[in-house]
Order: structure tokens, then sequence, then C-alpha cells
């Protein structure tokens, strides 16, 4: 596969490259090799630039940069927690996918999962500049209009009555989900637990 290919069909031309997605042949192992790990390590390397040598304000507290350790550690586990993240997201279209008289495939729904957070991961750069982080939150909407386009192709060949409730139930669930992840790793960082050594 051609990654830089692919994120840009993904991102300029989604309707066209989610047809190529549903019909090529591949893995759950190979979709996370060969694209989720190198694109989630993105916002992972520049998150760790920017804690530990930009910096960060916090209203009454001033201008802050975490130690090279323990921005490296936080980068890490960030790192892992988004692929754990993703690849829950597509357990969640695969399980969900009888309630919606879809086809449970497992390679699609995963294939789903990680071809819309294409935007993330690659925005996920301006976390070199931390301040710039909410322009994630804005690609990372992006990723959901590309995850309803999959829905609707349809890769899980869902009807297409039944695409917007797949698709926001699925939204809403992964939601939750990541959220957790979120606050275990916050919570992980703010106790300092890991980071106590550094």
């Amino acid at each position: 596969m051609d990654i830089v290919a692919r994120v840009k069909g993904i991102i300029t031309k989604p309707k066209d490259e989610w047809v190529k997605i549903k019909e090529e042949p591949s893995n759950i192992t190979t979709l996370f090799t060969s694209y989720a790990v190198i694109l989630a390590a993105i916002p992972a390397v520049a998150s760790f630039i920017g804690r530990a040598f930009i910096g960060y304000s916090v209203p009454f507290v001033g201008w802050i940069r975490m130690g090279v350790g323990r921005a490296l550690l936080y980068a890490i586990f960030s790192y892992i927690f988004s692929l754990i993240g993703v690849y829950i997201i597509g357990l969640i279209i695969y399980f969900l996918a009888p309630s919606f008289s879809s086809k449970k495939d497992n390679i699609q729904a995963m294939k789903l999962a990680v071809y819309s957070m294409t935007p993330a991961w690659v925005a996920g750069v301006l976390y070199i500049i931390p301040l710039l982080g909410f322009l994630v939150i804005i690609a990372s909407l992006y990723g959901l209009f590309l995850l309803y386009l999959g829905f609707s192709t349809p890769l899980m060949d869902t009807p297409k009555d039944k695409v917007l409730v797949y698709f926001i139930v699925t939204v809403v669930i992964s939601i939750v989900v990541l959220v957790i992840l979120g606050v275990i790793l916050g919570s992980i960082f703010a106790a300092g637990y890991v980071a106590r050594t550094f």
C-alpha cells in the first residue's frame, strides 16, 4: 500500500477512496502495521516535542514544559492508547453490525475505524505547538464525516435507511470509550504515578 496516496485519497476524495478500500484485500495485522502504527506516531512524536521543548501556557501558572522523560512517557502512553482506541472502535462497528442489518465483517469494520482516523493523525503534527492542539479537534470532526461516508459506501453492506443510526450509535459509544481512555491516561500523569522518577 502506498501510504501517502492513501492519506491523500481518503482526505481529498473520500467517496472514491472508500470504494477502493472496500474492494481491497487486507487483514487486521496489515492495516495496523502498514498504516495505523505509522500515522498514529505523528501526534505522539509531535506531542513529545511540544510538551518537552516548546511548552504551553496554563492559566494562573504561566508557561510550563514537561521534563523530557515525562513527555516521552506521555507520548508513548498516548500512542499505545490511540491504537487501542482505534481497535476498540473497529470492534464496536463489528459487534453492532447485526443490529443494523449489516454484514458482520471484522476486516471492513477495522478499515472503517482505521482510515477514518487519518485526518486526526495527520493533523496531530500541530501538537508540536501545543496551543494549536484545538485544530486537531477540527480535523477529528472531518474524520467523523469520513466515517459516515464509509458507512454509506457501504463498507458494512448497511441498508441506506440504517446508515445514519448505525453511524450515530457507533460515534456515541466510541466517544464514551475514548473519554474513558483519556481519563485513564490523564489520571496516570496527573497523579504522577509513572512520572515521579523523571
